[in-house]
């Protein structure tokens, strides 16, 4: 009989095993439009459907117009907007703690982490970023180097990949980009245009998917305009360094040649008038007369790159920026300086 009550109790308990390391880690509740998935990394997805149940090592996907609500066996949820790549990477329950890490890989969410009277360590990661929750709720955008997060309730720890890292409460936004510190955190209330943002980020992650896309595709250009505001506020106020990371958040999120014209035009300005670092403002000007031909701004980028290269003392390259400023914009609003300038200058 001993033999035969051990054969019995060896199997038995590794069912128990297995069953619990294998549970659901939550599902997927509510889906629109182009959703898919897959159980680990570097194979094909497929269609997702509401209902299925999700694991550690599963991603999420949705397409140009896909929404997708994740419930998670504690009662958290992730809603994703549309354009999204999300993994949960790691997803522990116990009676003491509870231990989450899920990817964001692109993308825009509304994370909603319920309250645990044990030890709660979830983590949101990006590329560059880390959100570290205990029991809140924010909106988080990722956006190629850059990211960019609203607070709605509780306290995050916003960092990048090493350093300190910065509190985001409710009603406030942190951002940073390719892994450096965050910026200190910005008060929404009082800046309509950022209100504006967080409450468009709000309508694509609400209970219900939006009727149409286009406030999402929007996003990160009207927050990379804003920074373009807020790092000239940050220049002004004597703070370059600073205002120049603001500029480089607006280049890493935006796409639109205007808005990243702008950026460098003013970081350009920084590096010359406040850092007296006319190499590198040079590099800025140069960029936009080669990526935006057709810009508004390269009015202004030629004619300082003709003044910059003749402060430099290279007065003959100089002298040819400032010939070619006076073919293309013969009544440009610097010509006048042109002109005066192009009459110093020896061959």
């Amino acid at each position: 009989m001993r033999r035969i009550f051990s054969v019995i109790l060896i199997p038995l308990c590794l069912l128990v095993f297995v069953s619990g390391v294998f549970a659901a880690a939550g599902k997927v509740s509510k889906l629109s439009g182009e959703v898919s998935y897959r159980t680990r990394a570097n194979i094909p997805y497929q269609a997702a459907k509401e209902g299925i149940e999700l694991e550690v090592g599963y991603w999420i996907k949705t397409g140009k117009n896909g929404w997708a609500r994740l419930s998670l066996s504690d009662g958290s949820t992730f809603t994703l907007a549309n354009n999204t790549e999300f993994e949960i990477d790691r997803y522990l329950i116990s009676s003491k703690k509870k231990e989450g890490i899920f990817k964001l890989s692109q993308g825009k969410l509304r994370a909603a982490v319920v309250k645990f009277a044990g030890r709660t360590d979830f983590k949101v990661k990006s590329p560059t970023a880390v959100a570290g929750i205990k029991g809140t709720e924010f909106l988080m955008m990722t956006q190629g180097y850059a990211n960019v997060l609203f607070g709605e309730e509780g306290v995050v720890g916003i960092s990048g990949d090493t350093g300190p890292d910065k509190p985001l409460s409710s009603d406030m936004m942190v951002q940073n980009t390719r892994g450096i510190i965050p910026v200190d955190p910005v008060d929404i209330k009082p800046d309509a245009k950022l209100k504006e943002a967080r409450d468009n980020f709000k309508k694509i992650t609400a209970a219900t998917p939006p009727e149409d896309w286009e406030i999402s595709g929007s996003l990160p250009h009207i927050i990379a305009r804003w920074n373009i505001n807020y790092g000239h506020y940050l220049a002004d106020a004597g703070k370059y360094e600073e205002s120049l990371y603001v500029f480089q958040i607006a280049l890493d999120l935006s796409t639109l040649a205007d808005v990243r014209g702008d950026a460098r035009l003013e970081r350009g300005a920084v590096y010359s008038r406040f850092l007296r670092n006319p190499e590198a403002a040079l590099a800025e000007y140069l960029l936009i007369l080669e990526e935006y031909p057709d810009n508004p701004q390269r009015e202004t980028a030629l004619y300082l790159t003709g003044i910059t290269l003749n402060e430099l003392g290279f007065t003959k390259r100089a002298k040819e920026r400032l010939l070619q400023y006076t073919k293309e914009f013969p009544t440009g609003k610097h010509i006048g300086n042109v002109e005066t300038i192009l009459k110093t200058i020896k061959d």
